[in-house]
């Protein structure tokens, strides 16, 4: 059975489904959220939510207005309506103006985080994408610059961190290798 598939058959039942892309950074989540947006399109009004629009910029980027961000984005899409939410803006290290996040029948969370436990319970499906972390630095510095390499490098810490304290890996209902 091919991950799509499955997802539909999981999701089938449930209203308003959820499903979350996790992994290190640089791991493909943005890609395959991309692909399965594509593919779940067919039968479902899909919205993707990434988690980099969310993050208090590099060096607090787990704290409590993510956490709140997810809360209040999820309970929405609970109740089928849409929101808006500041998004961080990294050129500038701060948020910026509010953005609507579309009401849609199915929502798909992607990126470092997006299986924070404060949501665990709300998600349909969880999928990690595994990745050596060097490897997924790599990838990001080739896609971003170098100009990046000295705040991935603590990033590298902070997802572990966060990672470990939400025991992301063990919990995920697919966990895709790179």
């Amino acid at each position: 059975m091919e991950l799509t598939d499955a997802l539909f058959d999981l999701c089938k039942n449930q209203p308003q489904p959820i499903i979350a892309i996790d992994g290190p950074a640089g791991a493909g989540k943005t890609t395959l959220a991309s692909h399965l947006k594509a593919a779940l399109s067919l039968r479902y009004r899909c919205s993707v939510l990434h988690m980099d629009s969310l993050y208090n910029g590099w060096d607090s980027p787990f704290d409590e207005h993510f956490t709140s961000a997810l809360q209040k984005v999820v309970a929405s899409h609970r109740r089928g309506e849409a929101t808006s939410l500041p998004r961080y803006d990294w050129r500038h290290h701060h948020f910026g103006a509010a953005e609507e996040v579309p009401a849609a029948e199915l929502l798909i969370l992607e990126g470092v985080g997006s299986m924070d436990g404060v949501i665990r319970s709300d998600l349909t499906v969880t999928i990690w994408i595994d990745i050596d972390p060097e490897q997924g630095f790599s990838r990001v510095i080739n896609r971003d610059g170098d100009q990046i390499s000295e705040e991935m490098q603590r990033w590298l810490q902070l997802q572990a961190q966060h990672f470990l304290a939400n025991d992301s890996k063990n919990t995920a209902d697919f966990i895709l290798t790179n």
